[in-house]
């Protein structure tokens, strides 16, 4: 097990941002969990501490927690490679979806019970009576009972869920609800993914995901930075500063020094060709081929515009073990493409050796986009599209999941009723790059709609008055 180091921000940059009835609002919610937690700590406990939209979260919004005056720490569990299996087919059930087909059954259950008792171990070590534990996601849920027999808060966080219910969703509920009774509370990200059997339970909360505006991937850049950003590691043809800088967490310099894995047929498209652009891991929830593959078939003819379908170099995600996968089945479809295709689609591999340089890419390469696209079967929350609303980058995104809190259609970007009709998805994408004012309009209601909804202040806020809640009902007598 790893903790991952955190050094502190502080909350009060949120104010110009949010407004001063908000940043009091924080400042009073901390003060009041301070004042409740005293000397004891707030342990989060994922399964990964680089790549994905948990691990995203969890630093800026504990290093604003130790900033004011929290002591929130943050550990990784170690797993081995069949247990990452398992936890990705619980991934995929939650979603609705079968994943790689394989098993839950006895077999199963008993070697993911065995990897996270070991992981136990060593949590008991650390954690005390007066401590908060929150575990996010199917990967940390067999840690329940141990951590609830510590006497500490033990709090159950899921960031996935499904719109409805199916037998795929329900067996996935099975395997871990023998493990989650003991909870003292649950999170979930919205109201639809709180499974039947926790229907009315006053342990159940609903938080909405946020972004940070000030990190790496959320802060300002100057236009000739992106551009030397995207023609550095290769995925704009453009010249400029050698090595594009930002500013990491710590409000040193950065810079990008390392190159993107591209696969593209001819030059790299200059930085006034329209670029259609999707972030994302490599995951088929999120369907990158059936966006490439529609693109092909209805934005190659009578449109300028280029296609980049961007993630992370796979062997940088260790809790992912079908990315390779899903990568290999979207270049095997790019090969299949005509000619003609190939040449304006660009598959593109982040460098992960440095996260926040890989977090300053992927702000380029969203402000650089003249429409993001985030063509999902199936959505937890969707930060990227956050990511991208708050740039003000007009979004074309499905309508599922947590997407659909985020964007009302054609208010704040345009939703697809069906992610796999790639007509549908032509005629929007063409809507969008043709009428650039109506565009540009609705990423500026973005904008807004992030800034109003879904910035880091809020969450923790959120956070704050839960822990202060569980605490003050541990303290209150029988």
């Amino acid at each position: 097990m790893q903790e991952v180091r955190i050094q502190a921000l502080a909350p009060e940059r949120f104010a110009p941002l949010v407004g001063a009835e908000q940043a009091r609002r924080l400042e009073e919610a901390s003060a009041a969990l301070r004042s409740r937690l005293g000397s004891a700590t707030v342990w989060n406990v994922n399964s990964t501490g680089a790549g994905g939209g948990v691990a995203e979260m969890l630093q800026p919004l504990l290093a604003y927690a130790r900033g004011g005056g929290i002591d929130a720490r943050w550990l990784v569990i170690e797993g081995d490679a069949e247990f990452f299996r398992i936890t990705k087919r619980l991934h995929n059930g939650f979603h609705g979806g079968a994943g790689d087909g394989g098993p839950l059954g006895e077999a199963e259950h008993r070697h993911y019970t065995e990897v996270l008792r070991a992981n136990a171990e060593e949590l008991l070590a650390l954690v005390d009576r007066g401590d908060i534990v929150l575990l996010h996601d199917p990967q940390t849920a067999g840690l329940v009972p141990a951590m609830a027999g510590t006497g500490a808060v033990t709090v159950w966080r899921s960031h996935i869920g499904s719109d409805r219910s199916n037998d795929l969703v329900e067996r996935s509920w099975s395997f871990l609800r023998p493990l989650l009774s003991e909870a003292a509370g649950f999170v979930f990200s919205r109201s639809e993914y709180v499974p039947s059997w926790l229907q009315g339970d006053a342990r159940v909360h609903v938080i909405a995901p946020s972004i940070d505006p000030f990190s790496a991937k959320n802060q300002d850049l100057a236009p000739e930075t992106v551009r030397s950003m995207l023609g550095h590691v290769g995925i704009v043809a453009d010249g400029g500063i050698a090595h594009p800088g930002f500013v990491r967490r710590d409000g040193s310099p950065g810079r990008v020094d390392h190159l993107a894995d591209i696969v593209r047929t001819g030059p790299a498209p200059g930085p006034d060709v329209p670029l259609v652009v999707q972030v994302s891991r490599w995951d088929r929830l999120k369907d990158m081929q059936g966006l490439m593959e529609g693109f092909a078939e209805h934005l190659v003819a009578g449109s300028p515009a280029h296609l980049a379908l961007a993630g992370p170099n796979v062997s940088g995600v260790a809790d992912d073990p079908e990315g390779a996968e899903v990568l290999g089945e979207c270049f095997d479809a790019w090969r299949e493409l005509p000619h003609a295709a190939r040449a304006r689609i660009q598959l593109v591999c982040l460098p992960m050796s440095d996260i926040e340089e890989n977090a300053a890419i992927v702000n380029a390469l969203q402000r650089h986009a003249s429409v993001i696209v985030q063509k999902s079967l199936a959505e937890g929350f969707g930060l990227t599209v956050a990511e991208a609303m708050w740039k003000a980058t007009p979004v074309l995104a499905s309508r599922v999941g947590g997407i659909q809190d985020q964007i009302v259609d054609g208010e704040h970007g345009l939703l697809l009723e069906d992610p796999t009709d790639h007509a549908e998805l032509g005629r929007a994408l063409r809507r969008l790059l043709d009428d650039p004012e109506g565009a540009r309009r609705l990423g500026a209601a973005g904008r807004r709609r992030i800034t109003e909804r879904f910035l880091g202040s809020r969450h923790l806020v959120e956070y704050a008055e839960l822990f202060t809640t569980l605490l003050d009902a541990r303290s209150a007598p029988a």
